[in-house]
């Protein structure tokens, strides 16, 4: 199979080139979508699977604290918690990774001392990412040097919705490259849209090209940082991307859903949309997370509701 700089060599010459192709990407039924999206919601789920996709959503969640009172002992708490998120049950999934910002990544590496949980940063100015480029890569930089398996970087949304579309190829692309350490081994790569700021839904399908093409490993919807963050409509629309893309190329790519994500019964809608629409092939934590820190503790209530037939007390779970 080719892969995306072979695929996509003439489209991504010229701005003028990938704006033909992205603009003649097959226009987006926001209607149609919708109702696709809130039909696989309503999708009922037996007990035996609600508690397989309890403990598959666990596995698949990157917990997360990005606040700028985040302290090495909360990071070290969140880190613990990921590794062992129910001490009562040690049956209980690890998280996929924790998420931290680059000055964290040393403390949560060592918190976690080998466990098989990630750890990931975000990077490229996070949350807005309106920095100069060599800021946001010495950020990536700094970030894997430090220690992190993956980086989650912001897309530069003023360039996109610009129609300078090229400099956020270029800028993913030069990003991806900042992702390789010395030793040739890489951290991979989450592209955050933050598509509650993209206006359209066409914008965001051009996005998720662009993303995928320029090399991301994920895409993902938002920062968890504004107003409407991941939705089952636009991570549904992100799941038919990188369908095709993979009919296409050969090439699979992750998706991450992030922001807004807070109980059992969304977290399970959202993998009704990826069985559904991406296929089995996508229900592993390698190419689906979720981007969450609250999520979690309804998981592991429900997750215990199943076990032992009643709800826990509110003491249950560690606030984090």
């Amino acid at each position: 199979m080719p892969t995306t700089l072979t695929a996509f060599a003439d489209v991504t010459t010229s701005d003028s080139a990938l704006r033909r192709f992205l603009h003649g990407l097959p226009g987006v039924d926001a209607v149609g979508l919708e109702a696709r999206a809130a039909s696989l919601g309503t999708r009922s789920i037996k007990t035996t699977a609600k508690a397989y996709a309890i403990d598959l959503a666990i596995s698949m969640i990157d917990l997360t604290t990005l606040e700028g009172a985040d302290t090495p002992g909360k990071v070290r708490a969140l880190s613990n918690k990921a590794v062992n998120p129910d001490p009562t049950d040690r049956t209980t999934p690890m998280t996929a990774a924790v998420c931290v910002y680059p000055d964290m990544v040393a403390t949560a590496k060592a918190a976690l001392n080998g466990a098989d949980v990630k750890v990931a940063s975000v990077a490229t100015a996070f949350p807005a990412g309106r920095a100069a480029l060599p800021v946001k890569l010495a950020d990536t930089a700094d970030a894997v040097a430090a220690g992190a398996d993956e980086i989650d970087m912001v897309i530069d949304r003023g360039a996109f919705l610009a129609g300078r579309y090229l400099d956020t190829y270029e800028l993913i692309r030069s990003v991806k490259e900042a992702c390789v350490r010395p030793d040739g081994t890489t951290a991979r790569l989450k592209v955050i849209f933050e598509t509650g700021e993209l206006s359209t839904y066409d914008n965001i399908r051009r996005a998720s090209w662009i993303g995928m093409m320029a090399g991301a490993d994920f895409i993902k919807t938002s920062t968890g940082k504004v107003g409407v963050n991941a939705t089952p409509a636009n991570t549904l629309l992100m799941l038919e991307a990188v369908r095709d893309f993979k009919a296409q190329t050969g090439i699979q790519i992750g998706v991450k859903p992030a922001g807004g994500i807070r109980t059992t019964k969304d977290a399970i809608k959202f993998l009704v949309l990826v069985n559904e629409t991406a296929g089995e092939d996508w229900l592993s934590n390698h190419w689906f997370r979720f981007g969450a820190s609250s999520l979690l503790n309804d998981l592991l209530m429900q997750r215990q509701k199943l076990s032992t037939g009643r709800y826990s007390g509110p003491d249950y779970v560690t606030v984090d």
